[in-house]
């Protein structure tokens, strides 16, 4: 597959979660950008320098390190809701075009350029600060019901991205958990969970959250 654009966020108020700032606003930037794994969870780091999340204890850390986000799901949903969807506009650090990310397995790994391995380890779930960002009335049912969430990933190795560098699949897991199936089981499809949870590729704290989500 290929990098279309990089995108890096610029903070701006969140009156959709009352936080002090939202990077959802990530814009295309030139050049090599360094990728690396930010550590753990709650100080808003991310995997692209001079990015960073907004919302410390939901976003970011290790296994949220990168989003990625397909060209050709903006146009999916540019023909549902007739209306289009630049680079970065879904809050992606990475727009690709030629892969369905979608189909991505839990586990699978990609490399780049500088050495860069990134590794899918979930999917975007929607929140209030991405509905209220998309202003388009029931976004999140139309998010949800096409099950065309971009994959979250974290950064096995380091290395840089760049808009035109070519990301290759180097490891396909055996299992059939895709990042699409993993977003339809947290969205409500409760029947999905018992088998993704025996899925070791998962990391545990999307398990916590799938056990947690079996239970409501």
């Amino acid at each position: 597959m290929k990098i279309i654009s990089v995108n890096v966020g610029r903070p701006r108020e969140n009156p959709w979660k009352r936080l002090p700032a939202t990077y959802i606003d990530k814009r295309p930037v030139e050049g090599p950008v360094r990728v690396t794994s930010p550590g753990p969870k709650g100080d808003g780091s991310v995997g692209l320098e001079g990015d960073r999340v907004g919302d410390v204890a939901n976003h970011g850390g290790t296994d949220q390190a990168v989003y990625v986000y397909g060209s050709e799901d903006y146009a999916h949903f540019s023909g549902l809701v007739g209306r289009e969807f630049a680079p970065g506009a879904f809050g992606e650090n990475l727009t690709t075009t030629g892969y369905d990310v979608n189909a991505a397995r839990i586990g699978e790994r990609w490399a780049g350029p500088g050495g860069l391995v990134l590794q899918v380890t979930g999917a975007r779930i929607p929140c209030g600060t991405f509905r209220g960002w998309i202003d388009e009335r029931g976004w999140l049912k139309t998010f949800t019901r096409e099950a065309r969430p971009g994959p979250y990933m974290r950064v096995v190795s380091p290395g840089h991205v760049e808009a035109g560098a070519e990301l290759e699949v180097v490891h396909r897991p055996e299992h059939e958990v895709t990042a699409a199936v993993f977003f339809r089981a947290a969205m409500g499809e409760r029947e999905l969970i018992p088998a993704i949870l025996e899925v070791p590729e998962i990391p545990e704290a999307e398990k916590d959250f799938l056990r947690w989500t079996a239970k409501q």
